[in-house]
């Protein structure tokens, strides 16, 4: 198993924002994490990484109790994160905004090679390479943001709210690229409001409700079920 979850919580002062959540993603497949806003999603991928602490439970990475790791070592050791809204540098470059995706690998050559892969994949990045990052649009934004994340060559990919404020064009081009990625190898784990996109391209599905889960299930079976319609209502199915 790549990544365990085991009955993780998470606490703002008094607030529990996510109890006793657990999730197994096996190598080489495609898990999403679905709900209404404030349900804990967030919080999920941030305790994941490190960046929020753990209250209870732990996170074991391959084989390995990494609760207690600090979030640079989790992004060495393979774990990366396509934080929600981009979070890249408006006054740097495209180029240097990808290379802090890079800041913990010395391995120069393999870096650049990489580079030059990203900007394959992106043409639009690469012919402004040198420009401002304010210059990308916010489907540009999310590549770069994506593009960068992989240079810190993760073995799980996190995305959260991925397609959010793109044009149905970017939308598309959006899940095509994540299930390529996920073809050439990657596991990802992506947190989406959209749930038709997210449960067509995942193996399977985890739906959250004020912070506990409610349903686990394969993709397919969890987009017929009438419990997920309720978790983002908060109404019974007709």
């Amino acid at each position: 198993m790549l990544l365990e979850i085991n009955s993780l919580s998470v606490k703002y002062g008094r607030i529990p924002a996510l109890e006793d959540f657990s999730m197994e993603i096996k190598r080489g497949e495609i898990a999403t994490v679905l709900g209404a806003n404030g349900a804990g999603k967030s919080t999920l991928l941030k305790a994941i990484l490190g960046m929020e602490k753990a209250s209870h439970g732990k996170v074991v990475w391959e084989g390995e109790n990494v609760t207690n790791w600090s979030p640079s070592r989790r992004i060495k050791d393979g774990l990366a994160l396509v934080p929600e809204g981009r979070r890249i540098l408006i006054a740097q470059t495209i180029e240097e905004n990808l290379l802090l995706g890079a800041y913990q690998r010395d391995d120069v050559d393999a870096i650049r090679h990489e580079m030059e892969t990203i900007y394959d994949r992106f043409p639009n990045l690469c012919e402004r390479r040198h420009m401002q990052a304010s210059c990308l649009s916010g489907g540009e934004q999310q590549m770069l943001a994506i593009g960068r994340a992989l240079l810190s060559k993760p073995d799980l990919l996190m995305l959260d709210e991925p397609s959010l404020g793109l044009s149905p064009l970017f939308v598309k081009q959006l899940f095509k690229l994540l299930r390529d990625l996920n073809k050439g190898g990657l596991t990802i784990l992506l947190v989406e409001q959209n749930t038709d996109q997210a449960l067509a391209l995942a193996n399977t599905g985890y739906v959250l409700e004020r912070g506990k889960l409610i349903i686990s299930d394969g993709a397919q079976k969890l987009a017929n079920d009438p419990r997920l319609h309720e978790a983002y209502l908060g109404v019974a199915a007709e």
